[in-house]
């Protein structure tokens, strides 16, 4: 039986590679990369990060989520029905082409999918394969896609903290009183292959108790599905870190809320039903208050008068290797005190061999740094401003 499992289970592996979402993905990711170089190249005339960047966090940042996720399904017997697994891949493709990252999130794409099924149980369905998997359905799906929620919600808040604020993005935008700022725009695409259980198929449950939170099927196969995490957060009222680490931890609260309330649902069917809106409720929360929470702050990436403030630094610039890091500021350069960008190119100009830096720390600490500087090596160093032109270009924030 347990090579028959082994069998079973990597043919459910390679079913991965034919499921639509899967290439879906990795052409979304591709258009979101061209369309965040084509914003980087415009307000600072040269790409920050590579248009593969998307494309190249999409399955190495979930594989490990996925296989922790693909044991707890496979060990409690999360079965899903086929009418889900059709319904959930239609609903998640819908949900990428609206190009609203945040709601690829597995709340609402899955939450959509407990709703239609719970409307549609029990109706006629002309098309033969609907038919079909509607014969499989009980009560006991309802909780089931709840926990595999609260489950997802909890490995999106990981991939948040984790990896949210990675290679965030800086932007320039005009404030609502004209004045020049920068923010920064934090996209990702996660996709998690995860097993989990249909009905059907040749396999005989290995224990007696299994499968926990079944649909009351004997036979069932393993096969790898691919779930999508979208995520979308600005941030100009303080460091992206700071932020971003703020509500991926919110979030993974949230999901271990809704697993533990789903968990209890199975023998209290009409709790799924308050679970699956509660989930859906609490993350529109927490994405509204953090917004609302960072619309309340004043802008942290502005002119200063202290100095010229670093909005960004390009990867592999000799300010990337000087250790320059978001949010300093530059005071001095060569001891020439600068105000301006500039001031800054023309301090830079007066010794192209070398530079020795004061920089304001993000902790308000002056600390000095020096490098010698090469031929061929970025003019100003590699470092992004907030930029007064931006005024007259006329761009809105």
């Amino acid at each position: 039986m347990t090579t028959d499992w082994l069998i079973d289970c990597l043919i459910g592996l390679g079913k991965l590679f034919l499921h639509p979402l899967l290439y879906v993905s990795i052409a979304y990711c591709l258009f979101i990369g061209y369309l965040r170089v084509k914003r980087e190249r415009r307000d600072f005339n040269t790409k920050i990060y590579r248009k593969t960047m998307e494309l190249r966090a999409l399955l190495l940042q979930g594989i490990v989520t996925g296989v922790i996720l693909s044991l707890i399904a496979l060990v409690s017997g999360l079965v899903i029905p086929m009418a889900a697994v059709v319904i959930m891949a239609a609903v998640s493709v819908l949900a990428v082409l609206t190009m609203k990252r945040r709601l690829v999130s597995p709340v609402y794409t899955l939450g959509v999918t407990f709703f239609i099924l719970f409307f549609l149980n029990g109706k006629d369905l002309p098309l033969p394969i609907f038919t079909d998997a509607f014969d499989q359905l009980n009560q006991s799906v309802y909780p089931t896609l709840v926990i595999l929620i609260g489950l997802l919600l909890m490995a999106e808040g990981f991939l948040i903290v984790k990896k949210g604020s990675k290679k965030a993005s800086p932007q320039l935008e005009v404030s609502k009183r004209g004045q020049p700022i920068g923010v920064y725009v934090s996209q990702r695409i996660w996709l998690i292959p995860m097993f989990v259980l249909i009905p059907g198929g040749e396999l005989p449950v290995p224990f007696d108790w299994y499968p926990v939170f079944s649909i009351g099927e004997v036979f069932v196969s393993p096969i790898v599905l691919p779930f999508l995490i979208g995520f979308r957060q600005k941030v100009h009222g303080s460091l992206p870190e700071q932020a971003i680490k703020a509500q991926g931890k919110q979030v993974g609260t949230l999901g271990i809320l809704i697993t533990v309330l789903a968990v209890v649902s199975y023998w209290y069917p009409l709790l799924a039903i308050i679970t699956a809106v509660l989930a859906i409720l609490g993350r529109e929360f927490i994405h509204y208050a953090q917004k609302n929470l960072d619309e309340k702050q004043p802008f942290y990436f502005s002119k200063s008068k202290l100095g010229v403030q670093i909005l960004g630094v390009i990867p592999e610039s000799p300010a990337d290797k000087m250790g320059l890091v978001k949010g300093e500021i530059i005071s001095k350069i060569n001891g020439v005190v600068v105000r301006e960008e500039e001031e800054l190119y023309r301090a830079l100009q007066k010794n192209r061999a070398y530079c020795k830096l004061e920089v304001i720390g993000i902790n308000q600490q002056m600390r000095f740094v020096q490098r010698a500087l090469f031929e061929g090596e970025h003019y100003e160093l590699g470092i992004l401003f907030v930029d007064d032109q931006l005024k007259e270009s006329g761009q809105a924030g």
